[in-house]
């Protein structure tokens, strides 16, 4: 059955949850990914040798997000937390929440054992009257697709 045009997800609105408290809004999004770690192998015997590959370990892409820079310290806060942390990572649940057209829910990408690895704004200058970028990018150890 073919599906109809009101099954595409619009990737234009979503939202990031840490521990299921919604921060922001963001205008970016990019890294939502995964792919296993392909392992090579030799098998048979005399000319019948033949290559095989098998799924190894699986990867997941550094999730980057980006809004705008507000009073906000919500990310600051958690990086600092991360940098404080005097023996263990202190992992969080991010989630990447999709909205419909409608404005609900329509998926939503868990990111477990999630911690930023990097936070930075967009550069400074007298000449421009641009709108300054908050940036976070965050590791993770495994996407559940919601």
């Amino acid at each position: 059955m073919a599906l109809g045009h009101d099954d595409d997800f619009q990737g234009s609105f979503f939202s990031l949850e840490i521990d299921g408290v919604t921060l922001a809004y963001f205008t970016g999004c990019s890294g939502l990914s995964m792919e296993f770690e392909p392992i090579t192998f030799k098998q048979g015997d005399g000319a019948m040798i033949v290559e095989r590959k098998r799924p190894g370990r699986p990867k997941y892409g550094e999730v980057v997000m980006k809004r705008g820079l507000t009073k906000s310290k919500d990310l600051y806060d958690w990086f600092d937390e991360v940098v404080k942390a005097a023996s263990a990572t202190p992992y969080k649940t991010a989630s990447i929440v999709i909205f419909g057209r409608d404005a609900k829910e329509v998926a939503r990408f868990n990111l477990e054992q999630c911690w930023p690895s990097k936070l930075s704004v967009s550069d400074l200058s007298s000449g421009s009257d641009d709108v300054m970028i908050e940036e976070l990018t965050m590791q993770h150890e495994f996407i559940d697709w919601k």
